[in-house]
């Protein structure tokens, strides 16, 4: 039987990296996607060193002709599609709703909404022809709580969360299931640059969360494992918090 193969969008750091990783340890077939092609085709080199097949494709997941080629070279390459991780995303401009602006609204959102909805909308239609798949989208704890200072980017991930919930319902008939993974501090570039590399900053954020620490991206990466995996083949439209007891508060 041939291996089941993965994309993931955003792959290149952070939780999308640990991602790639988890899934070439699961023997699948991985394709990454990125903006900047030398550490694609650096991660691919290390991917392959795991004895699995992998290819980059360079995308943005605002621009539909690129998500579209995206989808269509990776199941060009592999054969099929059986899961989708779309992780691609932005924090964004921080600080006060009275100090927003519309290039920081629409770029957020493009990212983050628009990027989810048009990798779901090809993914899905390969699912369909397919009769099964798997998706995971990463939304954050701001997608289940609201944050002060961050309300663009909590906008965006309680987007997310609905378009999950949404998908689901589209197609929890055929055999294709849609989550979510909401985050809570995560040890990455993008965790520093949301507290602007502030060391007291990031304390005094992990001091709020019961666990007392930020996850590691491979910690995340196992769930997004398990809910692409056949133990969670009755699981579709949840979104599950991974963030060390916040949001049970």
């Amino acid at each position: 039987m041939k291996p089941a193969t993965v994309l993931i969008t955003g792959a290149l750091t952070g939780i999308g990296r640990a991602t790639a990783f988890a899934f070439a340890a699961e023997g699948y077939n991985v394709a990454v996607s990125g903006r900047k092609v030398e550490a694609g085709l650096q991660l691919v080199r290390e991917l392959r060193d795991k004895g699995i097949a992998a290819e980059f494709f360079k995308a943005d997941v605002t621009d539909e002709t690129q998500v579209a080629a995206l989808i269509a070279d990776t199941t060009r390459r592999f054969g099929r599609l059986d899961v989708a991780v779309n992780n691609a995303g932005a924090e964004g401009e921080l600080g006060p709703i009275t100090g927003q602006t519309v290039s920081n609204y629409r770029s957020t959102f493009d990212t983050n909404v628009l990027g989810v909805l048009l990798s779901m909308k090809h993914e899905l239609t390969v699912m369909q022809a397919q009769g099964s798949g798997s998706i995971i989208n990463l939304s954050s704890i701001a997608g289940q709580v609201g944050m002060a200072g961050a309300s663009v980017y909590v906008a965006s991930k309680h987007a997310v969360e609905g378009l999950t919930k949404s998908a689901a319902l589209e197609v929890a008939a055929i055999a294709i299931r849609v989550n979510a993974v909401a985050p809570g501090p995560v040890e990455t570039a993008m965790l520093d640059r949301f507290t602007g590399s502030d060391a007291d900053a990031k304390a005094g954020l992990l001091s709020m969360m019961p666990a007392r620490r930020g996850a590691q991206p491979e910690e995340i990466a196992q769930t997004i494992l398990f809910l692409a995996s056949d133990k969670a083949r009755y699981l579709t439209g949840q979104c599950i918090a991974v963030d060390g007891g916040y949001t049970a508060q």
